[in-house]
């Protein structure tokens, strides 16, 4: 049966204080409860060995912490690592570690399912059953930094949102994960060290450049030709690319930051002479790199990775133009670990 008690992250450092003040205990209390939750990201009150039995079994009576549970763990033939994320309510989401010799990333999911319809990823094959907590962010983010330490005796180095769903639809607990990531309170990564990767949702990319966000921003676009766009992400044809080329000119002109954007080519859908110059004019808008990704197949055929040849016609013609251009390889892909396959086979 589903408890109805509170579950106690929902509380702020100062909402932790009152309580303990309202029980007739000491302020400070509320402090030491809080830094067990964040910092030492402890999922029962047992665990929390500086408080008294009687504290304890207090908290106990009144809370519940909704933790997550790494339900299943593979690992790949590279070193990366997937976490199948059991939540309270028995959903599960994936989350990823990606090794490499001098960093290790954690991919982390912000939604069950994703509302939004790309014809090339599994995950929007799933419907959308939830959004994420901030907590239940924090928690993939924390399991995968024990692990970094376990596997590659090394802290987790950086963080992508680039799991399953898409982050801006998940704006607020998102925001929040980021702020408790980032805390000396918390796990105090450097925001600078978090990219939050988006399909493309013009509205909210300008309201995170309002709200002066810290991290760095990569989009999704896979084409630069509005029609070929909405073919690969339907929900191109609400966005479209005109919204989103204003949207990021907005967030250059506020943060300074330059963009990213991720690129998966296919053959017979954007490798052509007519695509290459359109993703250069629009490389032009704002400061910008390009990220081609390696492109991992979802089983039925539709999507196919593109040849070396056309993938070098990228390259050059981008870095013709002083575009900076990368090429990722993908990893984990014998465990389904990699870019759009996040699916919840397991």
């Amino acid at each position: 049966m589903k408890s109805t008690k509170k579950d106690i992250r929902a509380l702020t450092k100062e909402q932790l204080r009152d309580f303990f003040i309202s029980k007739g205990d000491k302020a400070f209390r509320g402090n030491q409860v809080y830094e067990w939750l964040w910092s030492k990201s402890a999922y029962t009150f047992e665990a929390m060995t500086n408080l008294s039995k009687a504290t304890r079994e207090m908290l106990q009576e009144h809370f519940v912490i909704n933790h997550i549970e790494v339900d299943d763990m593979q690992r790949s033939k590279d070193g990366t690592v997937k976490n199948a994320v059991r939540l309270h309510d028995g959903l599960v989401v994936e989350s990823v570690l990606i090794p490499t010799e001098t960093r290790t990333t954690a991919c982390v999911s912000s939604q069950v399912g994703c509302s939004l319809d790309c014809k090339f990823c599994a995950t929007a094959r799933l419907k959308r059953m939830r959004n994420l907590n901030a907590d239940e962010i924090y928690d993939q983010v924390a399991a995968i930094n024990k692990e970094s330490l376990l596997y590659y005796n090394r802290k987790l180095s950086n963080i992508v949102f680039m799991g399953m769903g898409e982050p801006l639809m998940n704006y607020n607990n998102v925001i929040k994960s980021i702020e408790k990531i980032t805390s000396d309170e918390g796990l105090g990564m450097s925001p600078k060290r978090i990219t939050l990767s988006t399909s493309g949702v013009p509205k909210m990319i300008k309201k995170m450049a309002d709200d002066e966000v810290k991290f760095n921003l990569a989009v999704s676009l896979h084409s630069a030709i509005d029609e070929k766009r909405t073919q690969i992400m339907p929900f191109n044809a609400t966005f479209p690319l005109e919204e989103l080329k204003g949207a990021l000119q907005y967030w250059y002109q506020k943060t300074q930051r330059r963009i990213t954007y991720e690129y998966v080519v296919w053959g017979g859908i954007n490798d052509q002479k007519e695509d290459i110059e359109a993703l250069i004019q629009f490389c032009k808008y704002v400061p910008c790199k390009v990220n081609l990704i390696e492109y991992n197949p979802i089983d039925d055929g539709a999507f196919q990775q593109a040849d070396e040849h056309a993938i070098n016609n990228y390259i050059s013609n981008l870095e013709m133009h002083g575009i900076v251009v990368n090429v990722r390889r993908s990893r984990g892909k014998d465990i389904d670990a990699a870019c759009g396959q996040l699916a919840n086979k397991s």
